[in-house]
């Protein structure tokens, strides 16, 4: 009798747990819910977390804030994530500096992603594209490769910063091409943007959204883009593994929730998300500025976490790069 009135309880119990979890999952949100961006506003990660939030507030009736967060990379903003109570109501918006460059880059680490940062979805894959500085003759990869051998030590590039997607992509192309380039970093890619602009560096990866607009004005020459499928907004200019097969670098833009959310309240925000940047409105303006919206459950984001992360361990060591 008593294990039956034990039994009983333990269902009671777990019962009414799961009522109350999925009932505050059905509730939520109750009040406005935080974006954060760990990047000033402007750019690509900016844009799309402008773009989910305003469909994410109107399916939800209730303001959904993108909050700017600009510091160290982007581990500032992803830390002001991971220190939040887990209840849906600060969330992160992120490409992949703070999830999978940043342990790679630094000899101190403030947060282990994979252990504090509850996964999403995946929101957007792009390429990031070669560009040249018209007064640089080359006109393809092929091209730029054989300059550089035929001139070593004498070709720069322009980064955002050391170890940054932009650094790797072209630390992965000297390795696959067999040159080796001056690296020019910057302290943000908008600086390097502009040198690269007045030909004071001749050459960068960028993202497409913050170099389409030059292309289109024949300020910058695209050579080619780091997917291995030419990029929507880029259609004529060819994959870079068309000449070097197995190059690869995808750019992605993800969202996380502080680790220990319910799942019930992932799973909503999985599909929240989806709804919001599925708007045909949305979906197409983000297709015009080189983002494909790739809208995935957890799982997904967390597996291409994982592997960007190892090939991005081999790229630091091969760049010979010291953790700071």
């Amino acid at each position: 009798m008593k294990m039956m009135q034990v039994s009983a309880g333990a269902l009671f119990v777990a019962a009414v747990t799961s009522f109350v979890s999925t009932a505050a999952a059905q509730s939520f949100p109750a009040k406005p819910v935080r974006l954060v961006v760990p990047y000033a506003a402007g750019g690509p990660v900016d844009t799309v977390a402008r773009v989910a939030a305003q469909n994410l507030a109107a399916k939800w009736g209730q303001q959904a804030i993108v909050d700017n967060r600009a510091g160290s990379g982007g581990a500032l903003g992803a830390l002001a994530v991971v220190k939040a109570p887990p209840d849906g109501y600060t969330l992160l918006v992120t490409n992949s500096g703070p999830i999978t460059s940043y342990p790679h880059m630094r000899k101190s680490v403030l947060y282990d992603a994979e252990r504090d940062l509850a996964p999403i979805s995946l929101l957007s894959k792009s390429s990031l594209v070669l560009v040249v500085h018209p007064s640089l003759p080359a006109k393809t990869v092929p091209e730029l490769v054989a300059l550089a051998k035929k001139n070593p030590g004498a070709l720069s590039y322009g980064t955002s910063g050391v170890g940054g997607i932009q650094h790797l992509a072209m630390v992965l192309l000297e390795s696959m091409g067999g040159v080796k380039l001056v690296h020019v970093p910057y302290k943000g890619a908008s600086q390097s943007s502009l040198d690269l602009l007045s030909g004071q560096v001749p050459m960068q990866f960028n993202s497409v959204l913050g170099t389409i607009e030059h292309i289109r004005q024949g300020k910058l020459r695209p050579l080619g883009v780091s997917t291995t499928q030419p990029s929507a907004a880029l259609a004529a200019v060819p994959p870079i593994a068309k000449y070097y097969p197995g190059f690869e670098i995808v750019s992605w833009l993800g969202a996380y929730a502080p680790a220990g959310t319910a799942k019930s309240l992932v799973d909503q925000l999985t599909r929240d998300f989806a709804a919001a940047l599925s708007v045909p409105e949305s979906k197409q303006r983000l297709n015009e500025l080189g983002l494909d919206l790739v809208l995935t459950g957890p799982d997904a984001l967390a597996a291409h976490a994982r592997a960007e992360s190892r090939l991005l361990a081999k790229l630091v060591a091969a760049a010979g790069i010291e953790k700071e």
